[in-house]
């Protein structure tokens, strides 16, 4: 039997503001970026469907024509998303030129291997057109054999630049360390989702400072459509086999994209094709083959064909012959072209099939950017289509199991990516210092009764998906670096503590809403500030307290906005605000935020609350056993940070943190000083 957990839902205003274009031809996002096509290195971090090729086309054409660029190459992941360059009449929307790439200059669409394209590079470079689309791979073996110096004097434009890793292993990311060293290059990096599953970070700090960045946020994007306004995110467990309970999840009347999983996970029976057969299978009776398309046609019990893409075929000129009838142009606008697609490791990255609604994937997929990228295939907006949701279908551990360890680790991460969404999918939050005579801000609505400012206040400005909120007791970034973060990348920072498997398991089932000794401080001041001070050694203490501060607060007020929602059912019929009203709601109980508040909440309770739902008490039981068995006790990193904050205690209130002191947080301070102290005394005695 599947169970559920219920789904975050977002609901969004439908602005239609997204999809406007302006004089140029330019949507917003577009216009946003264009308007900093200037810069020598840009990064683009916007959501699927929200017009990253397009943006990079106006750029391209203004260093080419207005810049004094020679030439733009543009490297895409995969071949199939070389089509997303494909010629652009711009002129017929406002645009004073026309995007054109010379059939012979797109060489994801030519044949053969990385070997022979890279020769194509070379004739591109040294001939007189001046725009080139090519994979990442080809990129790279270029760069290999041409050198660096060959490109200089280009526009680099490195789509779903989260390939990118700092790690030295990672050969597209030394090749652009390199290019920016030499600094001869211009680079434009376009992302739906800038962190990556590893954790490792995409650029360098150093190089990172270096870009400026364009964020166009998901909430802005989906809020801004005319026509989708719900998108719902769950995850759902099952016991046997995935295929016999997939109908439990899989509504045959909804547009879906049906990710089964790798062979090589635990929730793959070995056997994909005999996996997509029983999906099949449990649809309805299958009529054949349509021979125009590929497609497999099953007649449903009431009657209705349904028309099955089967991408997962090893058969590579049947699978082909779909993938071709999928990308068919003429059949953009039809609805019923293809009712159900079932993929393993395509049609996820720059995959455009607009009436999708229901994104479902079995398995815990071990990259959070692959996670994004599933879910923005199904948030295109489309007419008649006005809810949208992802499903993570996920096996629910088995005390049976050899694999029982990996199969609680692959549960947490399913945990970990449902949090991070919730939180990219949330409107952003812009905190400031509370202050006595700061006043009601312009273009921001306070709710009910306006500003008041005997009271905490949360506004929110519905043009910018931004919520305008006081602390008390909030630390301020000091240096340009550091607002940067807390304005731009708290998202990134966020998705580095949900994917510490000591936060998580630590928040999830050693914290005390489940019986557990950590304490909330230990995860949002302890575990996020080691977080913070490894992901930005750079800056200063008091800049990484203020980005820890920043981040803590978001991450808790959107799993407080999420809670008051689900309590007060906000999210059923509540229109546009359920969000919204959940941060109002939260913060007007409590009447005045201050961080020390923030920090006493634990980032996953809600989370558990919502696992102890879902999961039978016997897996959730053998879930925390796991976790027990393998807990890990105070680390001398730990102690230090422990340490520091008695230390700040001791100047606010003139004496020590005490062990014997009733307040929990206070007394684990005073333990990291002891376990200090004992430390030292061992290496003076040893």
């Amino acid at each position: 039997m599947t169970k559920t957990v219920p789904s975050v839902s977002v609901t969004y205003a439908q602005t239609g503001g997204s999809t406007k274009s302006n004089e140029l031809g330019m949507r917003p996002m577009q216009e946003r970026a264009y308007e900093r096509r200037g810069e020598q290195y840009l990064l683009i971090k916007s959501p699927p469907a929200s017009g990253k090729s397009r943006a990079l086309m106006f750029i391209a054409l203004d260093k080419l024509h207005n810049q004094g660029l020679r030439k733009a190459i543009i490297t895409v992941p995969e071949k199939s998303i070389g089509s997303s360059f494909a010629d652009e009449p711009l002129s017929n929307f406002g645009f004073w030129t026309d995007w054109h790439v010379e059939p012979r200059w797109n060489l994801c669409n030519a044949p053969g291997g990385d070997e022979g394209k890279v020769g194509s590079v070379g004739k591109f470079l040294e001939g007189d057109d001046r725009v080139l689309v090519a994979t990442h791979a080809t990129f790279r073996f270029a760069v290999d054999k041409f050198g660096i110096e060959a490109f200089d004097g280009c526009l680099i434009a490195v789509d779903e630049f989260h390939h990118v890793s700092a790690n030295p292993e990672n050969k597209l990311g030394a090749h652009l360390a390199e290019l920016i060293a030499r600094d001869k290059v211009h680079v434009v990096a376009m992302t739906g989702s800038y962190f990556r599953g590893d954790a490792e970070p995409v650029l360098m700090p150093e190089d990172e400072a270096k870009f400026d960045v364009v964020t166009y946020t998901y909430y802005e994007q989906l809020n801004g459509y005319k026509y989708l306004k719900t998108l719902d995110i769950g995850y759902f467990f099952y016991s046997g086999a995935y295929s016999d309970d997939i109908l439990a999840v899989l509504d045959p009347a909804e547009k879906t994209i049906v990710h089964i999983p790798s062979v090589n996970s635990r929730e793959s029976t070995k056997d994909k094709i005999r996996e997509v057969e029983h999906i099949i299978e449990e649809l309805g009776e299958w009529q054949g083959t349509d021979p125009a398309t590929g497609f497999q046609l099953v007649k449903r019990a009431n009657g209705r064909l349904l028309r099955i893409a089967d991408l997962v075929d090893d058969d590579a000129t049947k699978r082909d012959k779909v993938s071709a009838a999928l990308k068919d142009p003429t059949q953009k606008t039809n609805r019923d072209h293809v009712d159900i697609i079932i993929a393993l490791g395509m049609a996820k990255e720059g995959f455009d099939w607009v009436w999708c609604e229901h994104a479902l994937t079995v398995g815990y997929r071990s990259s959070l950017t692959e996670i994004v990228q599933i879910i923005g295939r199904a948030t295109r907006d489309a007419e008649g289509k006005t809810r949208a949701r992802f499903t993570n279908l996920i096996a629910e551990p088995d005390a049976s199991e050899e694999a029982v360890t990996e199969a609680v680790n692959d549960t947490l991460k399913a945990i970990a990516a449902s949090l991070l969404m919730e939180q990219v999918l949330a409107p952003r939050f812009n905190f400031t210092p509370k202050a006595t005579a700061s006043g009601p801000q312009k273009g921001f609505d306070y709710g009910e009764g306006g500003y008041d400012p005997s009271k905490e206040n949360v506004g929110f400005n519905e043009a910018t998906g931004q919520f305008q909120i006081e602390i008390k007791g909030l630390a301020e970034p000091k240096t340009k670096e550091a607002t940067r973060i807390c304005q731009e990348d708290l998202n990134e920072v966020i998705a580095a503590f949900v994917q510490d498997k000591t936060a998580l398991e630590k928040g999830l089932f050693d914290g005390e809403h489940a019986g557990g000794e950590t304490l909330a401080q230990e995860l949002t001041q302890v575990r996020m500030g080691k977080i913070i001070k490894d992901k930005y050694p750079d800056l200063d203490d008091e800049d990484q307290e203020a980005v820890r501060q920043h981040a803590v607060a978001a991450m808790n007020l959107t799993q407080k906005a999420k809670e008051a929602a689900v309590e007060e059912r906000l999210g059923e019929g509540a229109g546009s605000n359920a969000l919204i009203e959940g941060v109002r709601k939260f913060a007007m109980d409590v009447r005045e935020l201050d961080i020390d508040l923030i920090d006493s909440i634990n980032p996953f309770s809600e989370a558990y609350a919502i696992l102890g739902k879902t999961m039978s008490e016997e897996s959730l039981k053998q879930v925390a056993a796991v976790i027990s068995a393998r807990k890990v006790q105070l680390t001398p990193e730990e102690a230090r940070d422990l340490a520091k904050r008695a230390l700040k205690f001791k100047q606010e209130r003139g004496r020590l943190p005490s062990i014997t002191s009733s307040d929990s947080w206070e007394k684990r301070m005073a333990e990291g000083v002891a376990f200090l102290a004992r430390m030292k005394q061992e290496a003076a005695n040893g």
